[in-house]
């Protein structure tokens, strides 16, 4: 979710509840030794004990494909006292995987370990070290030696994406895939990708044997999916989020961030309109304003007046 579930998003998104954990935006790890301040401009809720305003844990998740660089980094990670670390070995961005980061490492399961348990050896034990991966590269055929690595390096948990990087996003999950590694694991298996409402959410539980799971973009088409999963899980009864309560939402998020770039309200507002149709048809008519606006000032009118006219 790089580009996306920033610190203030991550904010917004916990107040609404249901989510036990956040993780951040990958940190990216090349040659060198990050100062802290990267880390917290990564996640300033390690200024804040590492939770959201909600009291959410957010775990601090680097992104990089050298042992020793990653170890090194996730010591000085470990001075600002995260409530954990996780690893990513999924993202698929092209440009990433280029420069061995991500889901490259996928392809070269001993990496995987070396990674793992490099950053699991170099922290403090009582900070969890957890791991974001795939099924594969280009097939799940390295699955069961990838998890295995991942085992065997002693990471506290593991998040699988039920795709391949080449399936990247396109539908469906092969949720049924992870079961083989959720009944041998040693740790906690998440279950991750093409959960979009309660249905999938126990289909995913179902097929892969996990009792956990991640949300991603979901998150963005429907803000309060966290917390009706599982007051459905729990038994529990919730009443939905509407369409005017997530536009404010999104309101109240464009205007508490401090992204400064001029384009940022306009692009951000489009970009999360586009998943929000996807929930909340009314979102459509609304993106359908805005699309060629480019101004924050101008966006910002554009919603005040659309809400004053719907509810007139």
């Amino acid at each position: 979710m790089e580009g996306v579930v920033d610190h203030e998003m991550r904010d917004v998104l916990t107040r609404v509840g249901g989510y036990d954990r956040c993780v951040t935006e990958f940190v990216r790890v090349t040659d060198q030794l990050l100062p802290e301040r990267v880390f917290i401009r990564f996640a300033p809720e390690l200024e804040q004990g590492g939770r959201t305003s909600a009291g959410t844990p957010v775990y601090l998740q680097l992104l990089g494909s050298d042992p020793k660089i990653m170890a090194m980094n996730a010591v000085q990670a470990q001075n600002l006292s995260p409530l954990g670390i996780d690893l990513n070995f999924g993202c698929p961005s092209k440009t990433v995987n280029r420069s061995d980061g991500g889901s490259a490492l996928l392809r070269e399961p001993e990496r995987v370990y070396n990674i793992v348990a490099a950053v699991r050896d170099a922290v403090d034990p009582s900070i969890p070290v957890t791991a974001k991966i795939r099924l594969g590269f280009s097939n799940h055929d390295a699955l069961d030696e990838i998890t295995d690595n991942v085992f065997r390096a002693n990471a506290d948990e593991l998040c699988i994406h039920a795709r391949t990087r080449e399936d990247r996003y396109t539908p469906p999950a092969y949720w049924s895939a992870v079961k083989k590694v959720s009944a041998k694991a040693p740790i906690p298996v998440i279950i991750n990708g093409e959960i979009w409402n309660i249905a999938d959410a126990k289909k995913a539980q179902l097929d892969s044997g996990c009792e956990d799971i991640m949300l991603g973009r979901s998150a963005l088409t429907s803000p309060d999916i966290a917390a009706k999963i599982k007051s459905e899980l729990t038994g529990g009864d919730y009443t939905a989020m509407s369409w005017w309560s997530a536009l404010e939402m999104m309101v109240a998020y464009l205007q508490s961030s401090k992204n400064q770039h001029p384009m940022f309200v306009s692009n951000r507002c489009k970009q999360w309109l586009v998943f929000l149709q996807r929930h909340y048809p009314d979102a459509k008519v609304l993106f359908q304003q805005i699309k060629r606006m480019k101004a924050a000032d101008e966006v910002f009118a554009e919603i005040k007046q659309y809400q004053h006219e719907a509810r007139i």
